[in-house]
């Protein structure tokens, strides 16, 4: 059904899963010991480094894939024909709300990064700096969804949510996988700096 714990979330990443959202409350949270003594200002770091660094590894990713995805981009790398999680929250919406899309917007970011750094492994061998910024974006990423975890559980309570992932490039020709990341990746431009804006002022210390 795609409803799985957090925990088990994060050990699944790369495993597509698809349904409706489901929030699920009750005494199935783990220990509040997830979290962190300074994990809204952790959270608060994660989500502005993501931020920062989303259009410098769009352009090292197209510029790693060569024509003519370097003077078609505009063209190659619409997202339009792509699932991505709907971002529909805003600074005016509950934070309960906010930290839920969040949790579902970077879930999917994780496992579709995964599955790019597993292409361009295959793909670019030798274009260390993009394996190297795809890996720390993973790391940062992974952080944040460990992160959110902890908020949502201590504060609502909430420990499962459905998520969806987006299709697995697995058996795509290297155009294919090379023109999914940048239609992914493009959208990831688009979307953190929304993301930012209304997840950042929820965190702001009171």
């Amino acid at each position: 059904t795609g409803v799985v714990p957090f925990v088990a979330l994060l050990l699944l990443q790369r495993r597509p899963v698809a349904g409706r959202t489901l929030l699920v409350t009750g005494s199935g949270c783990p220990s509040h010991g997830l979290c962190r003594s300074n994990v809204q200002e952790q959270t608060r770091r994660q989500v502005a480094v993501l931020n920062a660094t989303a259009q410098e590894l769009f352009s090292l990713y197209l510029k790693c894939q060569g024509e003519p995805f370097s003077s078609e981009a505009d063209k190659l790398c619409n997202p339009a024909g792509i699932f991505f999680p709907a971002f529909r929250v805003n600074r005016t919406s509950e934070k309960k709300e906010v930290m839920v899309a969040m949790y579902k917007l970077f879930a999917f970011l994780n496992a579709s990064l995964g599955n790019i750094t597993r292409d361009q492994e295959e793909l670019n061998p030798m274009a260390k700096e993009l394996l190297e910024r795809l890996h720390n974006t993973t790391k940062t990423t992974r952080g944040l969804i460990s992160n959110l975890t902890c908020l949502l559980c201590k504060n609502y309570n909430i420990f499962q949510v459905d998520v969806r992932y987006g299709d697995s490039s697995k058996g795509k020709s290297a155009f294919k996988k090379k023109q999914q990341g940048c239609q992914v990746l493009r959208k990831y431009v688009q979307v953190i700096g929304q993301a930012a804006r209304v997840l950042l002022p929820h965190l702001s210390p009171s």
